[in-house]
């Protein structure tokens, strides 16, 4: 069973007169810096002049460039974009390290992948919230927290473990669990998800939403039943609270379930199977790795046709009239 690590665990007070140096304060960088320093640590901001750098002002922390951020800092959170990593640690991050420094990523692409090569005399350390920020922070506040993976790469001062045990509590993971997992496994779990599971939702999403208008049905009625009522979200949160099946048996009608299970083998043929496996070979041999390393370097042209083409998809127009009709917002 994996090794999991919570609140009686940890210490905070191990990073005591340690600058934290957060890299990056966009999605995982505002909630990271908020929630450690809610938590009692020192927390200086590292960003480009852009409107992330003017959002950390307005939160009240001292902001650098990355490079002086990168230099001052004695435990380094890298929480820029993956394929931008590479550059600005050879840039702005490598000739600020000193011995006994951290760097903790968030993901562990750029280790596993070797694009990144950290002296032996840091600690290197994987800290990887398992959702968005945006959720990292909200349940923070709630006093609950949201689970993570951690490594230790190099355990150069002896107390790697130990500082990033001090981290993951102080972004309130440890709460609920901060799960043992090596940057390699991490790395490619979070691409196989990302490749394969939600690739396969989004796509169900819109082939059934056509498939549904062109057999007559109004587009704003088949959006709701489709994920438009916010059913599909809610299910799947119960899934993974009280497990897969036990959902469905719980929350599905007898004529759901029968649907569910009586449909699975036509709509995952053994193609699908092996298409699985595909996914998971472009991972592991880096494959996949390289397309984005490319994509990032010409500008992600690749990308922007991609979703110019899901933002004109007449999903997207349904999805704008239905909120206006539908009002799920909370207060």
């Amino acid at each position: 069973m994996a090794r999991v690590y919570y609140d009686q665990d940890a210490d905070v007070n191990e990073l005591a007169g340690e600058a934290i140096a957060v890299l990056g304060y966009g999605i995982q960088g505002r909630a990271q810096a908020l929630n450690l320093r809610d938590s009692g640590l020192a927390v200086i901001v590292g960003n480009r002049e852009d409107a992330y750098r003017e959002q950390a002002c307005a939160d009240g922390f001292e902001v650098h460039s990355l490079a002086e951020a990168a230099h001052r800092g004695d435990v380094i959170l890298v929480l820029v974009p993956d394929e931008a990593q590479g550059a600005i640690y050879e840039e702005m991050i490598r000739p600020g390290l000193a011995p006994s420094n951290a760097l903790v990523f968030a993901h562990g692409f750029a280790i596993r992948y070797g694009i990144i090569q950290p002296p032996q005399d840091i600690d290197l350390l994987l800290l990887a919230p398992r959702l968005p920020g945006k959720y990292l922070r909200e349940r923070y506040l709630e006093g609950s927290g949201v689970p993570v993976y951690i490594d230790v790469g190099h355990d150069a001062t002896g107390r790697a473990r130990r500082r990033l045990l001090a981290l993951a509590k102080g972004l309130g993971a440890t709460r609920v669990g901060a799960m043992e997992v090596s940057f390699s496994q991490e790395t490619e779990l979070d691409h196989f998800s990302e490749h394969f599971v939600y690739p396969l939702i989004v796509t169900a999403i819109q082939v059934a939403y056509e498939a549904l208008v062109e057999e007559g049905y109004e587009p704003e009625i088949a959006l709701m039943e489709l994920h438009g009522s916010g059913e599909l979200g809610e299910v799947l949160l119960e899934a993974g609270r009280i497990g897969l099946h036990k959902m469905i048996e719980t929350l599905a009608s007898p004529a759901c379930q029968f649907g569910i299970y009586s449909y699975a083998p036509r709509l995952f043929p053994e193609e699908m199977r092996r298409a699985v496996k595909d996914v998971i070979r472009e991972i592991k041999d880096g494959s996949f790795a390289r397309q984005l390393l490319a994509e990032q370097r010409q500008g992600y042209p690749q990308l922007r046709m991609l979703k110019d083409a899901a933002r004109d998809h007449a999903l997207a127009a349904t999805e704008a009239r239905l909120r206006q009709l539908i009002r799920l917002e909370r207060k």
